[in-house]
């Protein structure tokens, strides 16, 4: 009774007091705000594509009708000009390849060329104005991020399944296998293929690939699912645009996992007929720099070969014994698969 006196003959404090209740009503609303993804979906999910490529089999039996396989996968369209990055076995042996983008057009497409290696291809459409990815060019993942992978599994339409990075892989050139890429545990089923990785803002980190268990249907595996990491995408695509293939650098050794003062790598074997062997170098020749650039990891040294154009000279320095040597080695065009 008292508490109600006060607030009549003090009408600051009912003030107040009624303005600390909308503070707290004010602040317990945006503590209940649900998370939600579907701003970074509507930013990406337009530039991602169903994808429907038709093989036609003969059969050599007289009278046998024509028989039609149609595969399902996704894409993710790169340029407005109409450039779309999928993976080479959704479009592999087509002899017919349909777009449809989410505002449902349909365009037929050309494939202009894959890499086996990433297992990724670059088709190209008719069409000007497309919505494209959102991309960052130094875009950077790590194991924890938050992940959405958007496609078209099953052929149920545009689907988004969430996870997070559990290990990354490289960008560079150089071979690559699964250990390499993207792992995430975000659901990739039949027809994901090809689509779109992106974080919490929509911004494109690779190219859902292959799940594990294909490489060994005999294991119970869940969870592992693999994608390409974006810029060594964005390095393939453009390789492949401009001539119609991959074009790696090779030279031809071998190595041990040795660092010297944290620099460098020993060679362990020379190819016969190899870059690196006409050029002289030897077995545990230690490699500490290729170039202005000083070697810190093996695999930055296989990215630098690989992304070195073919006939172009590099000077390897090494250390043989205790001798310091500058070698030039002419690199060469690594054999498609």
């Amino acid at each position: 009774m008292f508490a109600v006196v006060i607030l009549m003959l003090v009408p600051e404090l009912r003030s107040s007091r009624l303005a600390s209740l909308n503070i707290f009503q004010q602040e317990t609303q945006r503590q209940e705000q649900a998370l939600s993804y579907a701003k970074a979906v509507s930013i990406a999910g337009p530039a991602v594509v169903n994808i429907y490529s038709s093989e036609i089999q003969t059969n050599p039996q007289f009278g046998r009708p024509v028989r039609k396989s149609t595969r399902l996968g996704s894409g993710v369209i790169m340029e407005s000009s109409g450039y779309i990055l999928t993976n080479f076995h959704v479009v592999q042996n087509s002899n017919l390849i349909q777009v449809i983008v989410q505002n449902g057009h349909s365009y037929p497409a050309e494939l202009i060329g894959y890499d086996l290696y990433t297992d990724l291809a670059v088709l190209k459409v008719a069409a000007e104005n497309l919505p494209v990815i959102p991309q960052y060019q130094q875009q950077e993942s790590f194991a924890g991020d938050v992940v959405l992978a958007i496609g078209n599994p099953l052929n149920l339409g545009q689907t988004v399944t969430q996870g997070i990075i559990s290990a990354t892989g490289r960008s560079g050139l150089s071979n690559t296998s699964y250990l390499e890429f993207l792992q995430m545990d975000a659901a990739i089923n039949e027809g994901n293929s090809g689509g779109a990785l992106v974080n919490t803002n929509g911004v494109l980190v690779g190219i859902n690939s292959r799940t594990f268990t294909e490489l060994n249907p005999q294991l119970d595996i869940q969870g592992i699912f693999f994608a390409v990491p974006y810029q060594l995408a964005y390095k393939v695509m453009n390789q492949i645009i401009e001539n119609g293939r991959v074009v790696r650098g090779w030279l031809g050794i071998d190595v041990k996992e040795y660092l010297l003062n944290g620099k460098g790598f020993v060679l362990n074997k020379i190819s016969a007929n190899s870059p690196a062997e006409k050029a002289g170098l030897k077995p545990q020749d230690i490699v500490y720099q290729i170039g202005d650039i000083e070697i810190t990891s093996i695999t930055q040294a296989l990215d630098i070969v690989a992304e070195t154009k073919p006939n172009t000279t590099l000077i390897f320095k090494i250390y043989r014994g205790k001798e310091q040597l500058d070698i030039p080695v002419v690199i060469v065009e690594l054999k498609p698969l």
